[in-house]
């Protein structure tokens, strides 16, 4: 109440755009953990309660007997200090107590660590990758992979329009989960250090290259779940939203229906002659997502960090080459290898968008059959 009224007042005064900047840039005012929509979730909420009453508890008996004998044997009453050196019963009590409460604490907290730990008997495994700046996720007992990336749009990033209820916690494809379902998280990156994180889930867990960690989640409830990379991993990393979608059974099969499904119409449609107008068009919506964040929307680049495509070597040169380059990237260089990431078609696609945009107008096409005989 006192937190509201006090944000209340600071809005309507004029100090408050000094004190809190703009009213859309005000902090979350909640002041507690989450609880959560897991078991190790609620476990977390109530370990982190328990030792937080302890240390109240604490805090009131201690300050209470210093408040009180401040009070009670001031100088103006008359109190004489007294005169003693040492008690050993008071040393044998200020250390076996605190042990007894540390012991306390450690039962139920190293029960929970190793809780956390299991990752047994899970009923479905997903490898998460971290890559700049987007996830990877593959579902090892059902043959599914996709790219998961920022979707918030960048007129709102760049101020142009308003920003949504969900800025940079949206994404074009979401991890779906089923609920009462234990899922393990075989998590990794290929570039630098990322940090796989979703508060509600109560877990956390860095992604390494070279190294699989793995972790387990049990959501109980259908729902939506948001998270954010943890770890400073580039000049994006904020970018890198996690959107967790928790469903039912029943909806959950029909979703791994929809993806194998979808999965072959792609296989399919790589095998066929793309047009220009449906490689240019689908290229548009890949370099938005893949390639924007650091050669820009215009294809200009970043003077001194990211090289413009507009009118480069790259876009205007051999095609063979400039594929090679998507699929392994080039080494020693910020470009990352999308190989892995992207499909055939998103190669081709995106190969082709970017040798005829920008005014480069090369006239080439590339079709996924360049792309999959280049792999």
């Amino acid at each position: 109440m006192l937190v509201t009224r006090l944000k209340r007042l600071l809005t309507a005064s004029g100090g408050a755009a000094l004190l809190l900047g703009a009213p859309g840039a005000l902090a979350e005012y909640g002041l507690n953990l989450p609880r959560g929509v897991t078991p190790i979730s609620q476990e977390a909420y109530d370990m982190h309660m328990l030792i937080f009453w302890v240390c109240v508890g604490i805090a009131v008996l201690v300050f209470g007997v210093m408040f009180y004998s401040i009070v009670s044997h001031r100088k103006s009453k008359g109190a004489v200090a007294a005169q003693f050196h040492e008690s050993t019963t008071v040393e044998i009590l200020w250390t076996i107590v605190p042990f007894l409460i540390l012991v306390g604490m450690a039962v139920p907290a190293t029960k929970a660590l190793v809780s956390m730990e299991d990752t047994s008997n899970s009923d479905l495994s997903i490898k998460v990758t971290g890559y700049q700046w987007k996830w990877g996720y593959e579902y090892i007992d059902d043959d599914i992979s996709f790219i998961s990336s920022l979707a918030t749009p960048h007129d709102q990033i760049y101020n142009e329009n308003p920003k949504g209820e969900h800025y940079l916690l949206e994404v074009d494809n979401p991890l779906v989960v089923p609920v009462n379902k234990k899922v393990r998280l075989l998590v990794t990156a290929s570039d630098v250090i990322h940090s796989w994180w979703v508060p509600q889930l109560g877990m956390k867990k860095d992604a390494i290259p070279g190294f699989i960690n793995s972790m387990w989640i049990r959501v109980e409830k259908e729902g939506v779940y948001r998270g954010q990379c943890a770890e400073l991993c580039g000049k994006d990393h904020g970018f890198m939203p996690i959107v967790v979608v928790a469903k039912n059974e029943a909806d959950y099969a029909q979703w791994v229906a929809e993806q194998k499904s979808a999965a072959s119409a792609d296989a399919a449609a790589a095998e066929r002659e793309w047009s220009m107008d449906e490689l240019m068009a689908r290229g548009e919506k890949v370099y938005a997502t893949s390639c924007a964040a650091c050669h820009q929307a215009n294809g200009e680049g970043i003077p001194g960090a990211f090289p413009a495509l507009k009118g480069s070597a790259i876009a205007t040169g051999p095609v063979d080459k400039h594929i090679d380059v998507i699929l392994n990237g080039r080494s020693g260089t910020a470009m990352a290898a999308f190989g892995a990431q992207l499909s055939d078609i998103d190669i081709a696609a995106v190969a082709t968008y970017e040798r005829n945009a920008w005014g480069n107008d090369t006239g080439d096409l590339v079709q996924p059959s360049a792309v999959k005989a280049a792999r």
